[in-house]
């Protein structure tokens, strides 16, 4: 009897979070994964854990930098001339940049949609070849409640995840005819580093700054959101759902806290969801 071949999977930003526990879970499900880093010298954690869970050897880490052309042409080109196929890319390679419109220089702008959305497209376009010819394949995009929901001090990111659920709706009917499923994961605040960073990064307002008295406002709120957190697990478990599926959904909610959120986007007029969020920032209109 002929051995069936292990499906392949390619995960951007696999060093940590939804990326390192999506190629873990993977591998436990028997699949070859191709862990992208932005650093591959840093798979420590990575390795780390696909080894306590006895997975190690259907883990491989690969340089992959998905703002590098070269790296992200690079990386597929190996698992070309290695398996011959990909069933399944996860574009989860991304950051959150914070801070106040006024405020946040052009160049965070650019270096957040660099990430989060043109090196998302990038990889995509580079995976496409290979899927269309085995005719088959699943791409899931990491997006976000912030990609239906604005919120303060969050623009860039916000805008960023806007970006990826046009995009995800556009490609996924592009694809419908060549067998490959396209999927957006919308995930609210995990326990993961991301929120970390773009707290650690969200720069105090100077003791002059209009917006000084919003980020007092703000900041705890962000950090509570950070500490309290879901099981970033759960995201993993979606991702895995987008991509066994026999027929995929366009968007998949790892909770009922990110249905709650965008029903009530739906549902509720806008006035009462801004009158919620001025009053937390403590404005009062004019």
């Amino acid at each position: 009897m002929q051995a069936v071949k292990r499906k392949v999977a390619l995960v951007t930003g696999a060093g940590s979070g939804f990326g390192m526990l999506t190629a873990v879970l993977l591998a436990e499900k028997g699949w070859i994964v191709y862990a992208g880093l932005r650093d591959a010298s840093r798979s420590e954690g990575l390795m780390k854990e696909a080894t306590a869970r006895g997975v190690a050897d259907h883990v491989a880490p690969l340089q992959l930098d998905v703002t590098d052309s070269g790296q992200i042409s690079q990386a597929v080109e190996t698992i070309r001339e290695r398996q011959e196929r990909l069933d399944a890319l996860v574009n989860n390679a991304g950051f959150a940049a914070g801070g106040f419109v006024e405020e946040v220089p052009l160049e965070r702008w650019r270096e957040q949609f660099e990430t989060n959305v043109f090196g998302l497209v990038a990889m995509t376009k580079a995976a496409l070849p290979l899927m269309r010819e085995q005719g088959s394949g699943r791409i899931v995009l990491i997006s976000s409640v912030s990609g239906r929901v604005g919120f303060p001090a969050l623009a860039p990111y916000v805008a960023s995840k806007h970006a990826v659920e046009g995009f995800g709706e556009s490609l996924r009917l592009e694809l419908a005819g060549f067998g490959i499923g396209v999927s957006l994961i919308e995930a609210g605040p995990y326990r993961t580093g991301i929120w970390r960073k773009s707290i650690d990064t969200l720069q105090e307002p100077s003791a002059d700054s209009a917006y000084r008295g919003y980020y007092s406002r703000l900041k705890p709120i962000f950090e509570h959101t950070a500490e309290a957190g879901g099981d970033p697990a759960r995201v993993a478990e979606s991702i895995w759902r987008a991509i066994s599926d026999s027929k995929p959904k366009l968007r998949y909610m790892p909770t009922s806290s990110e249905k709650k959120t965008l029903r009530a986007k739906q549902w509720l007029p806008w006035g009462f969801i801004e009158r919620m969020a001025l009053k937390a920032m403590g404005v009062k209109r004019r």
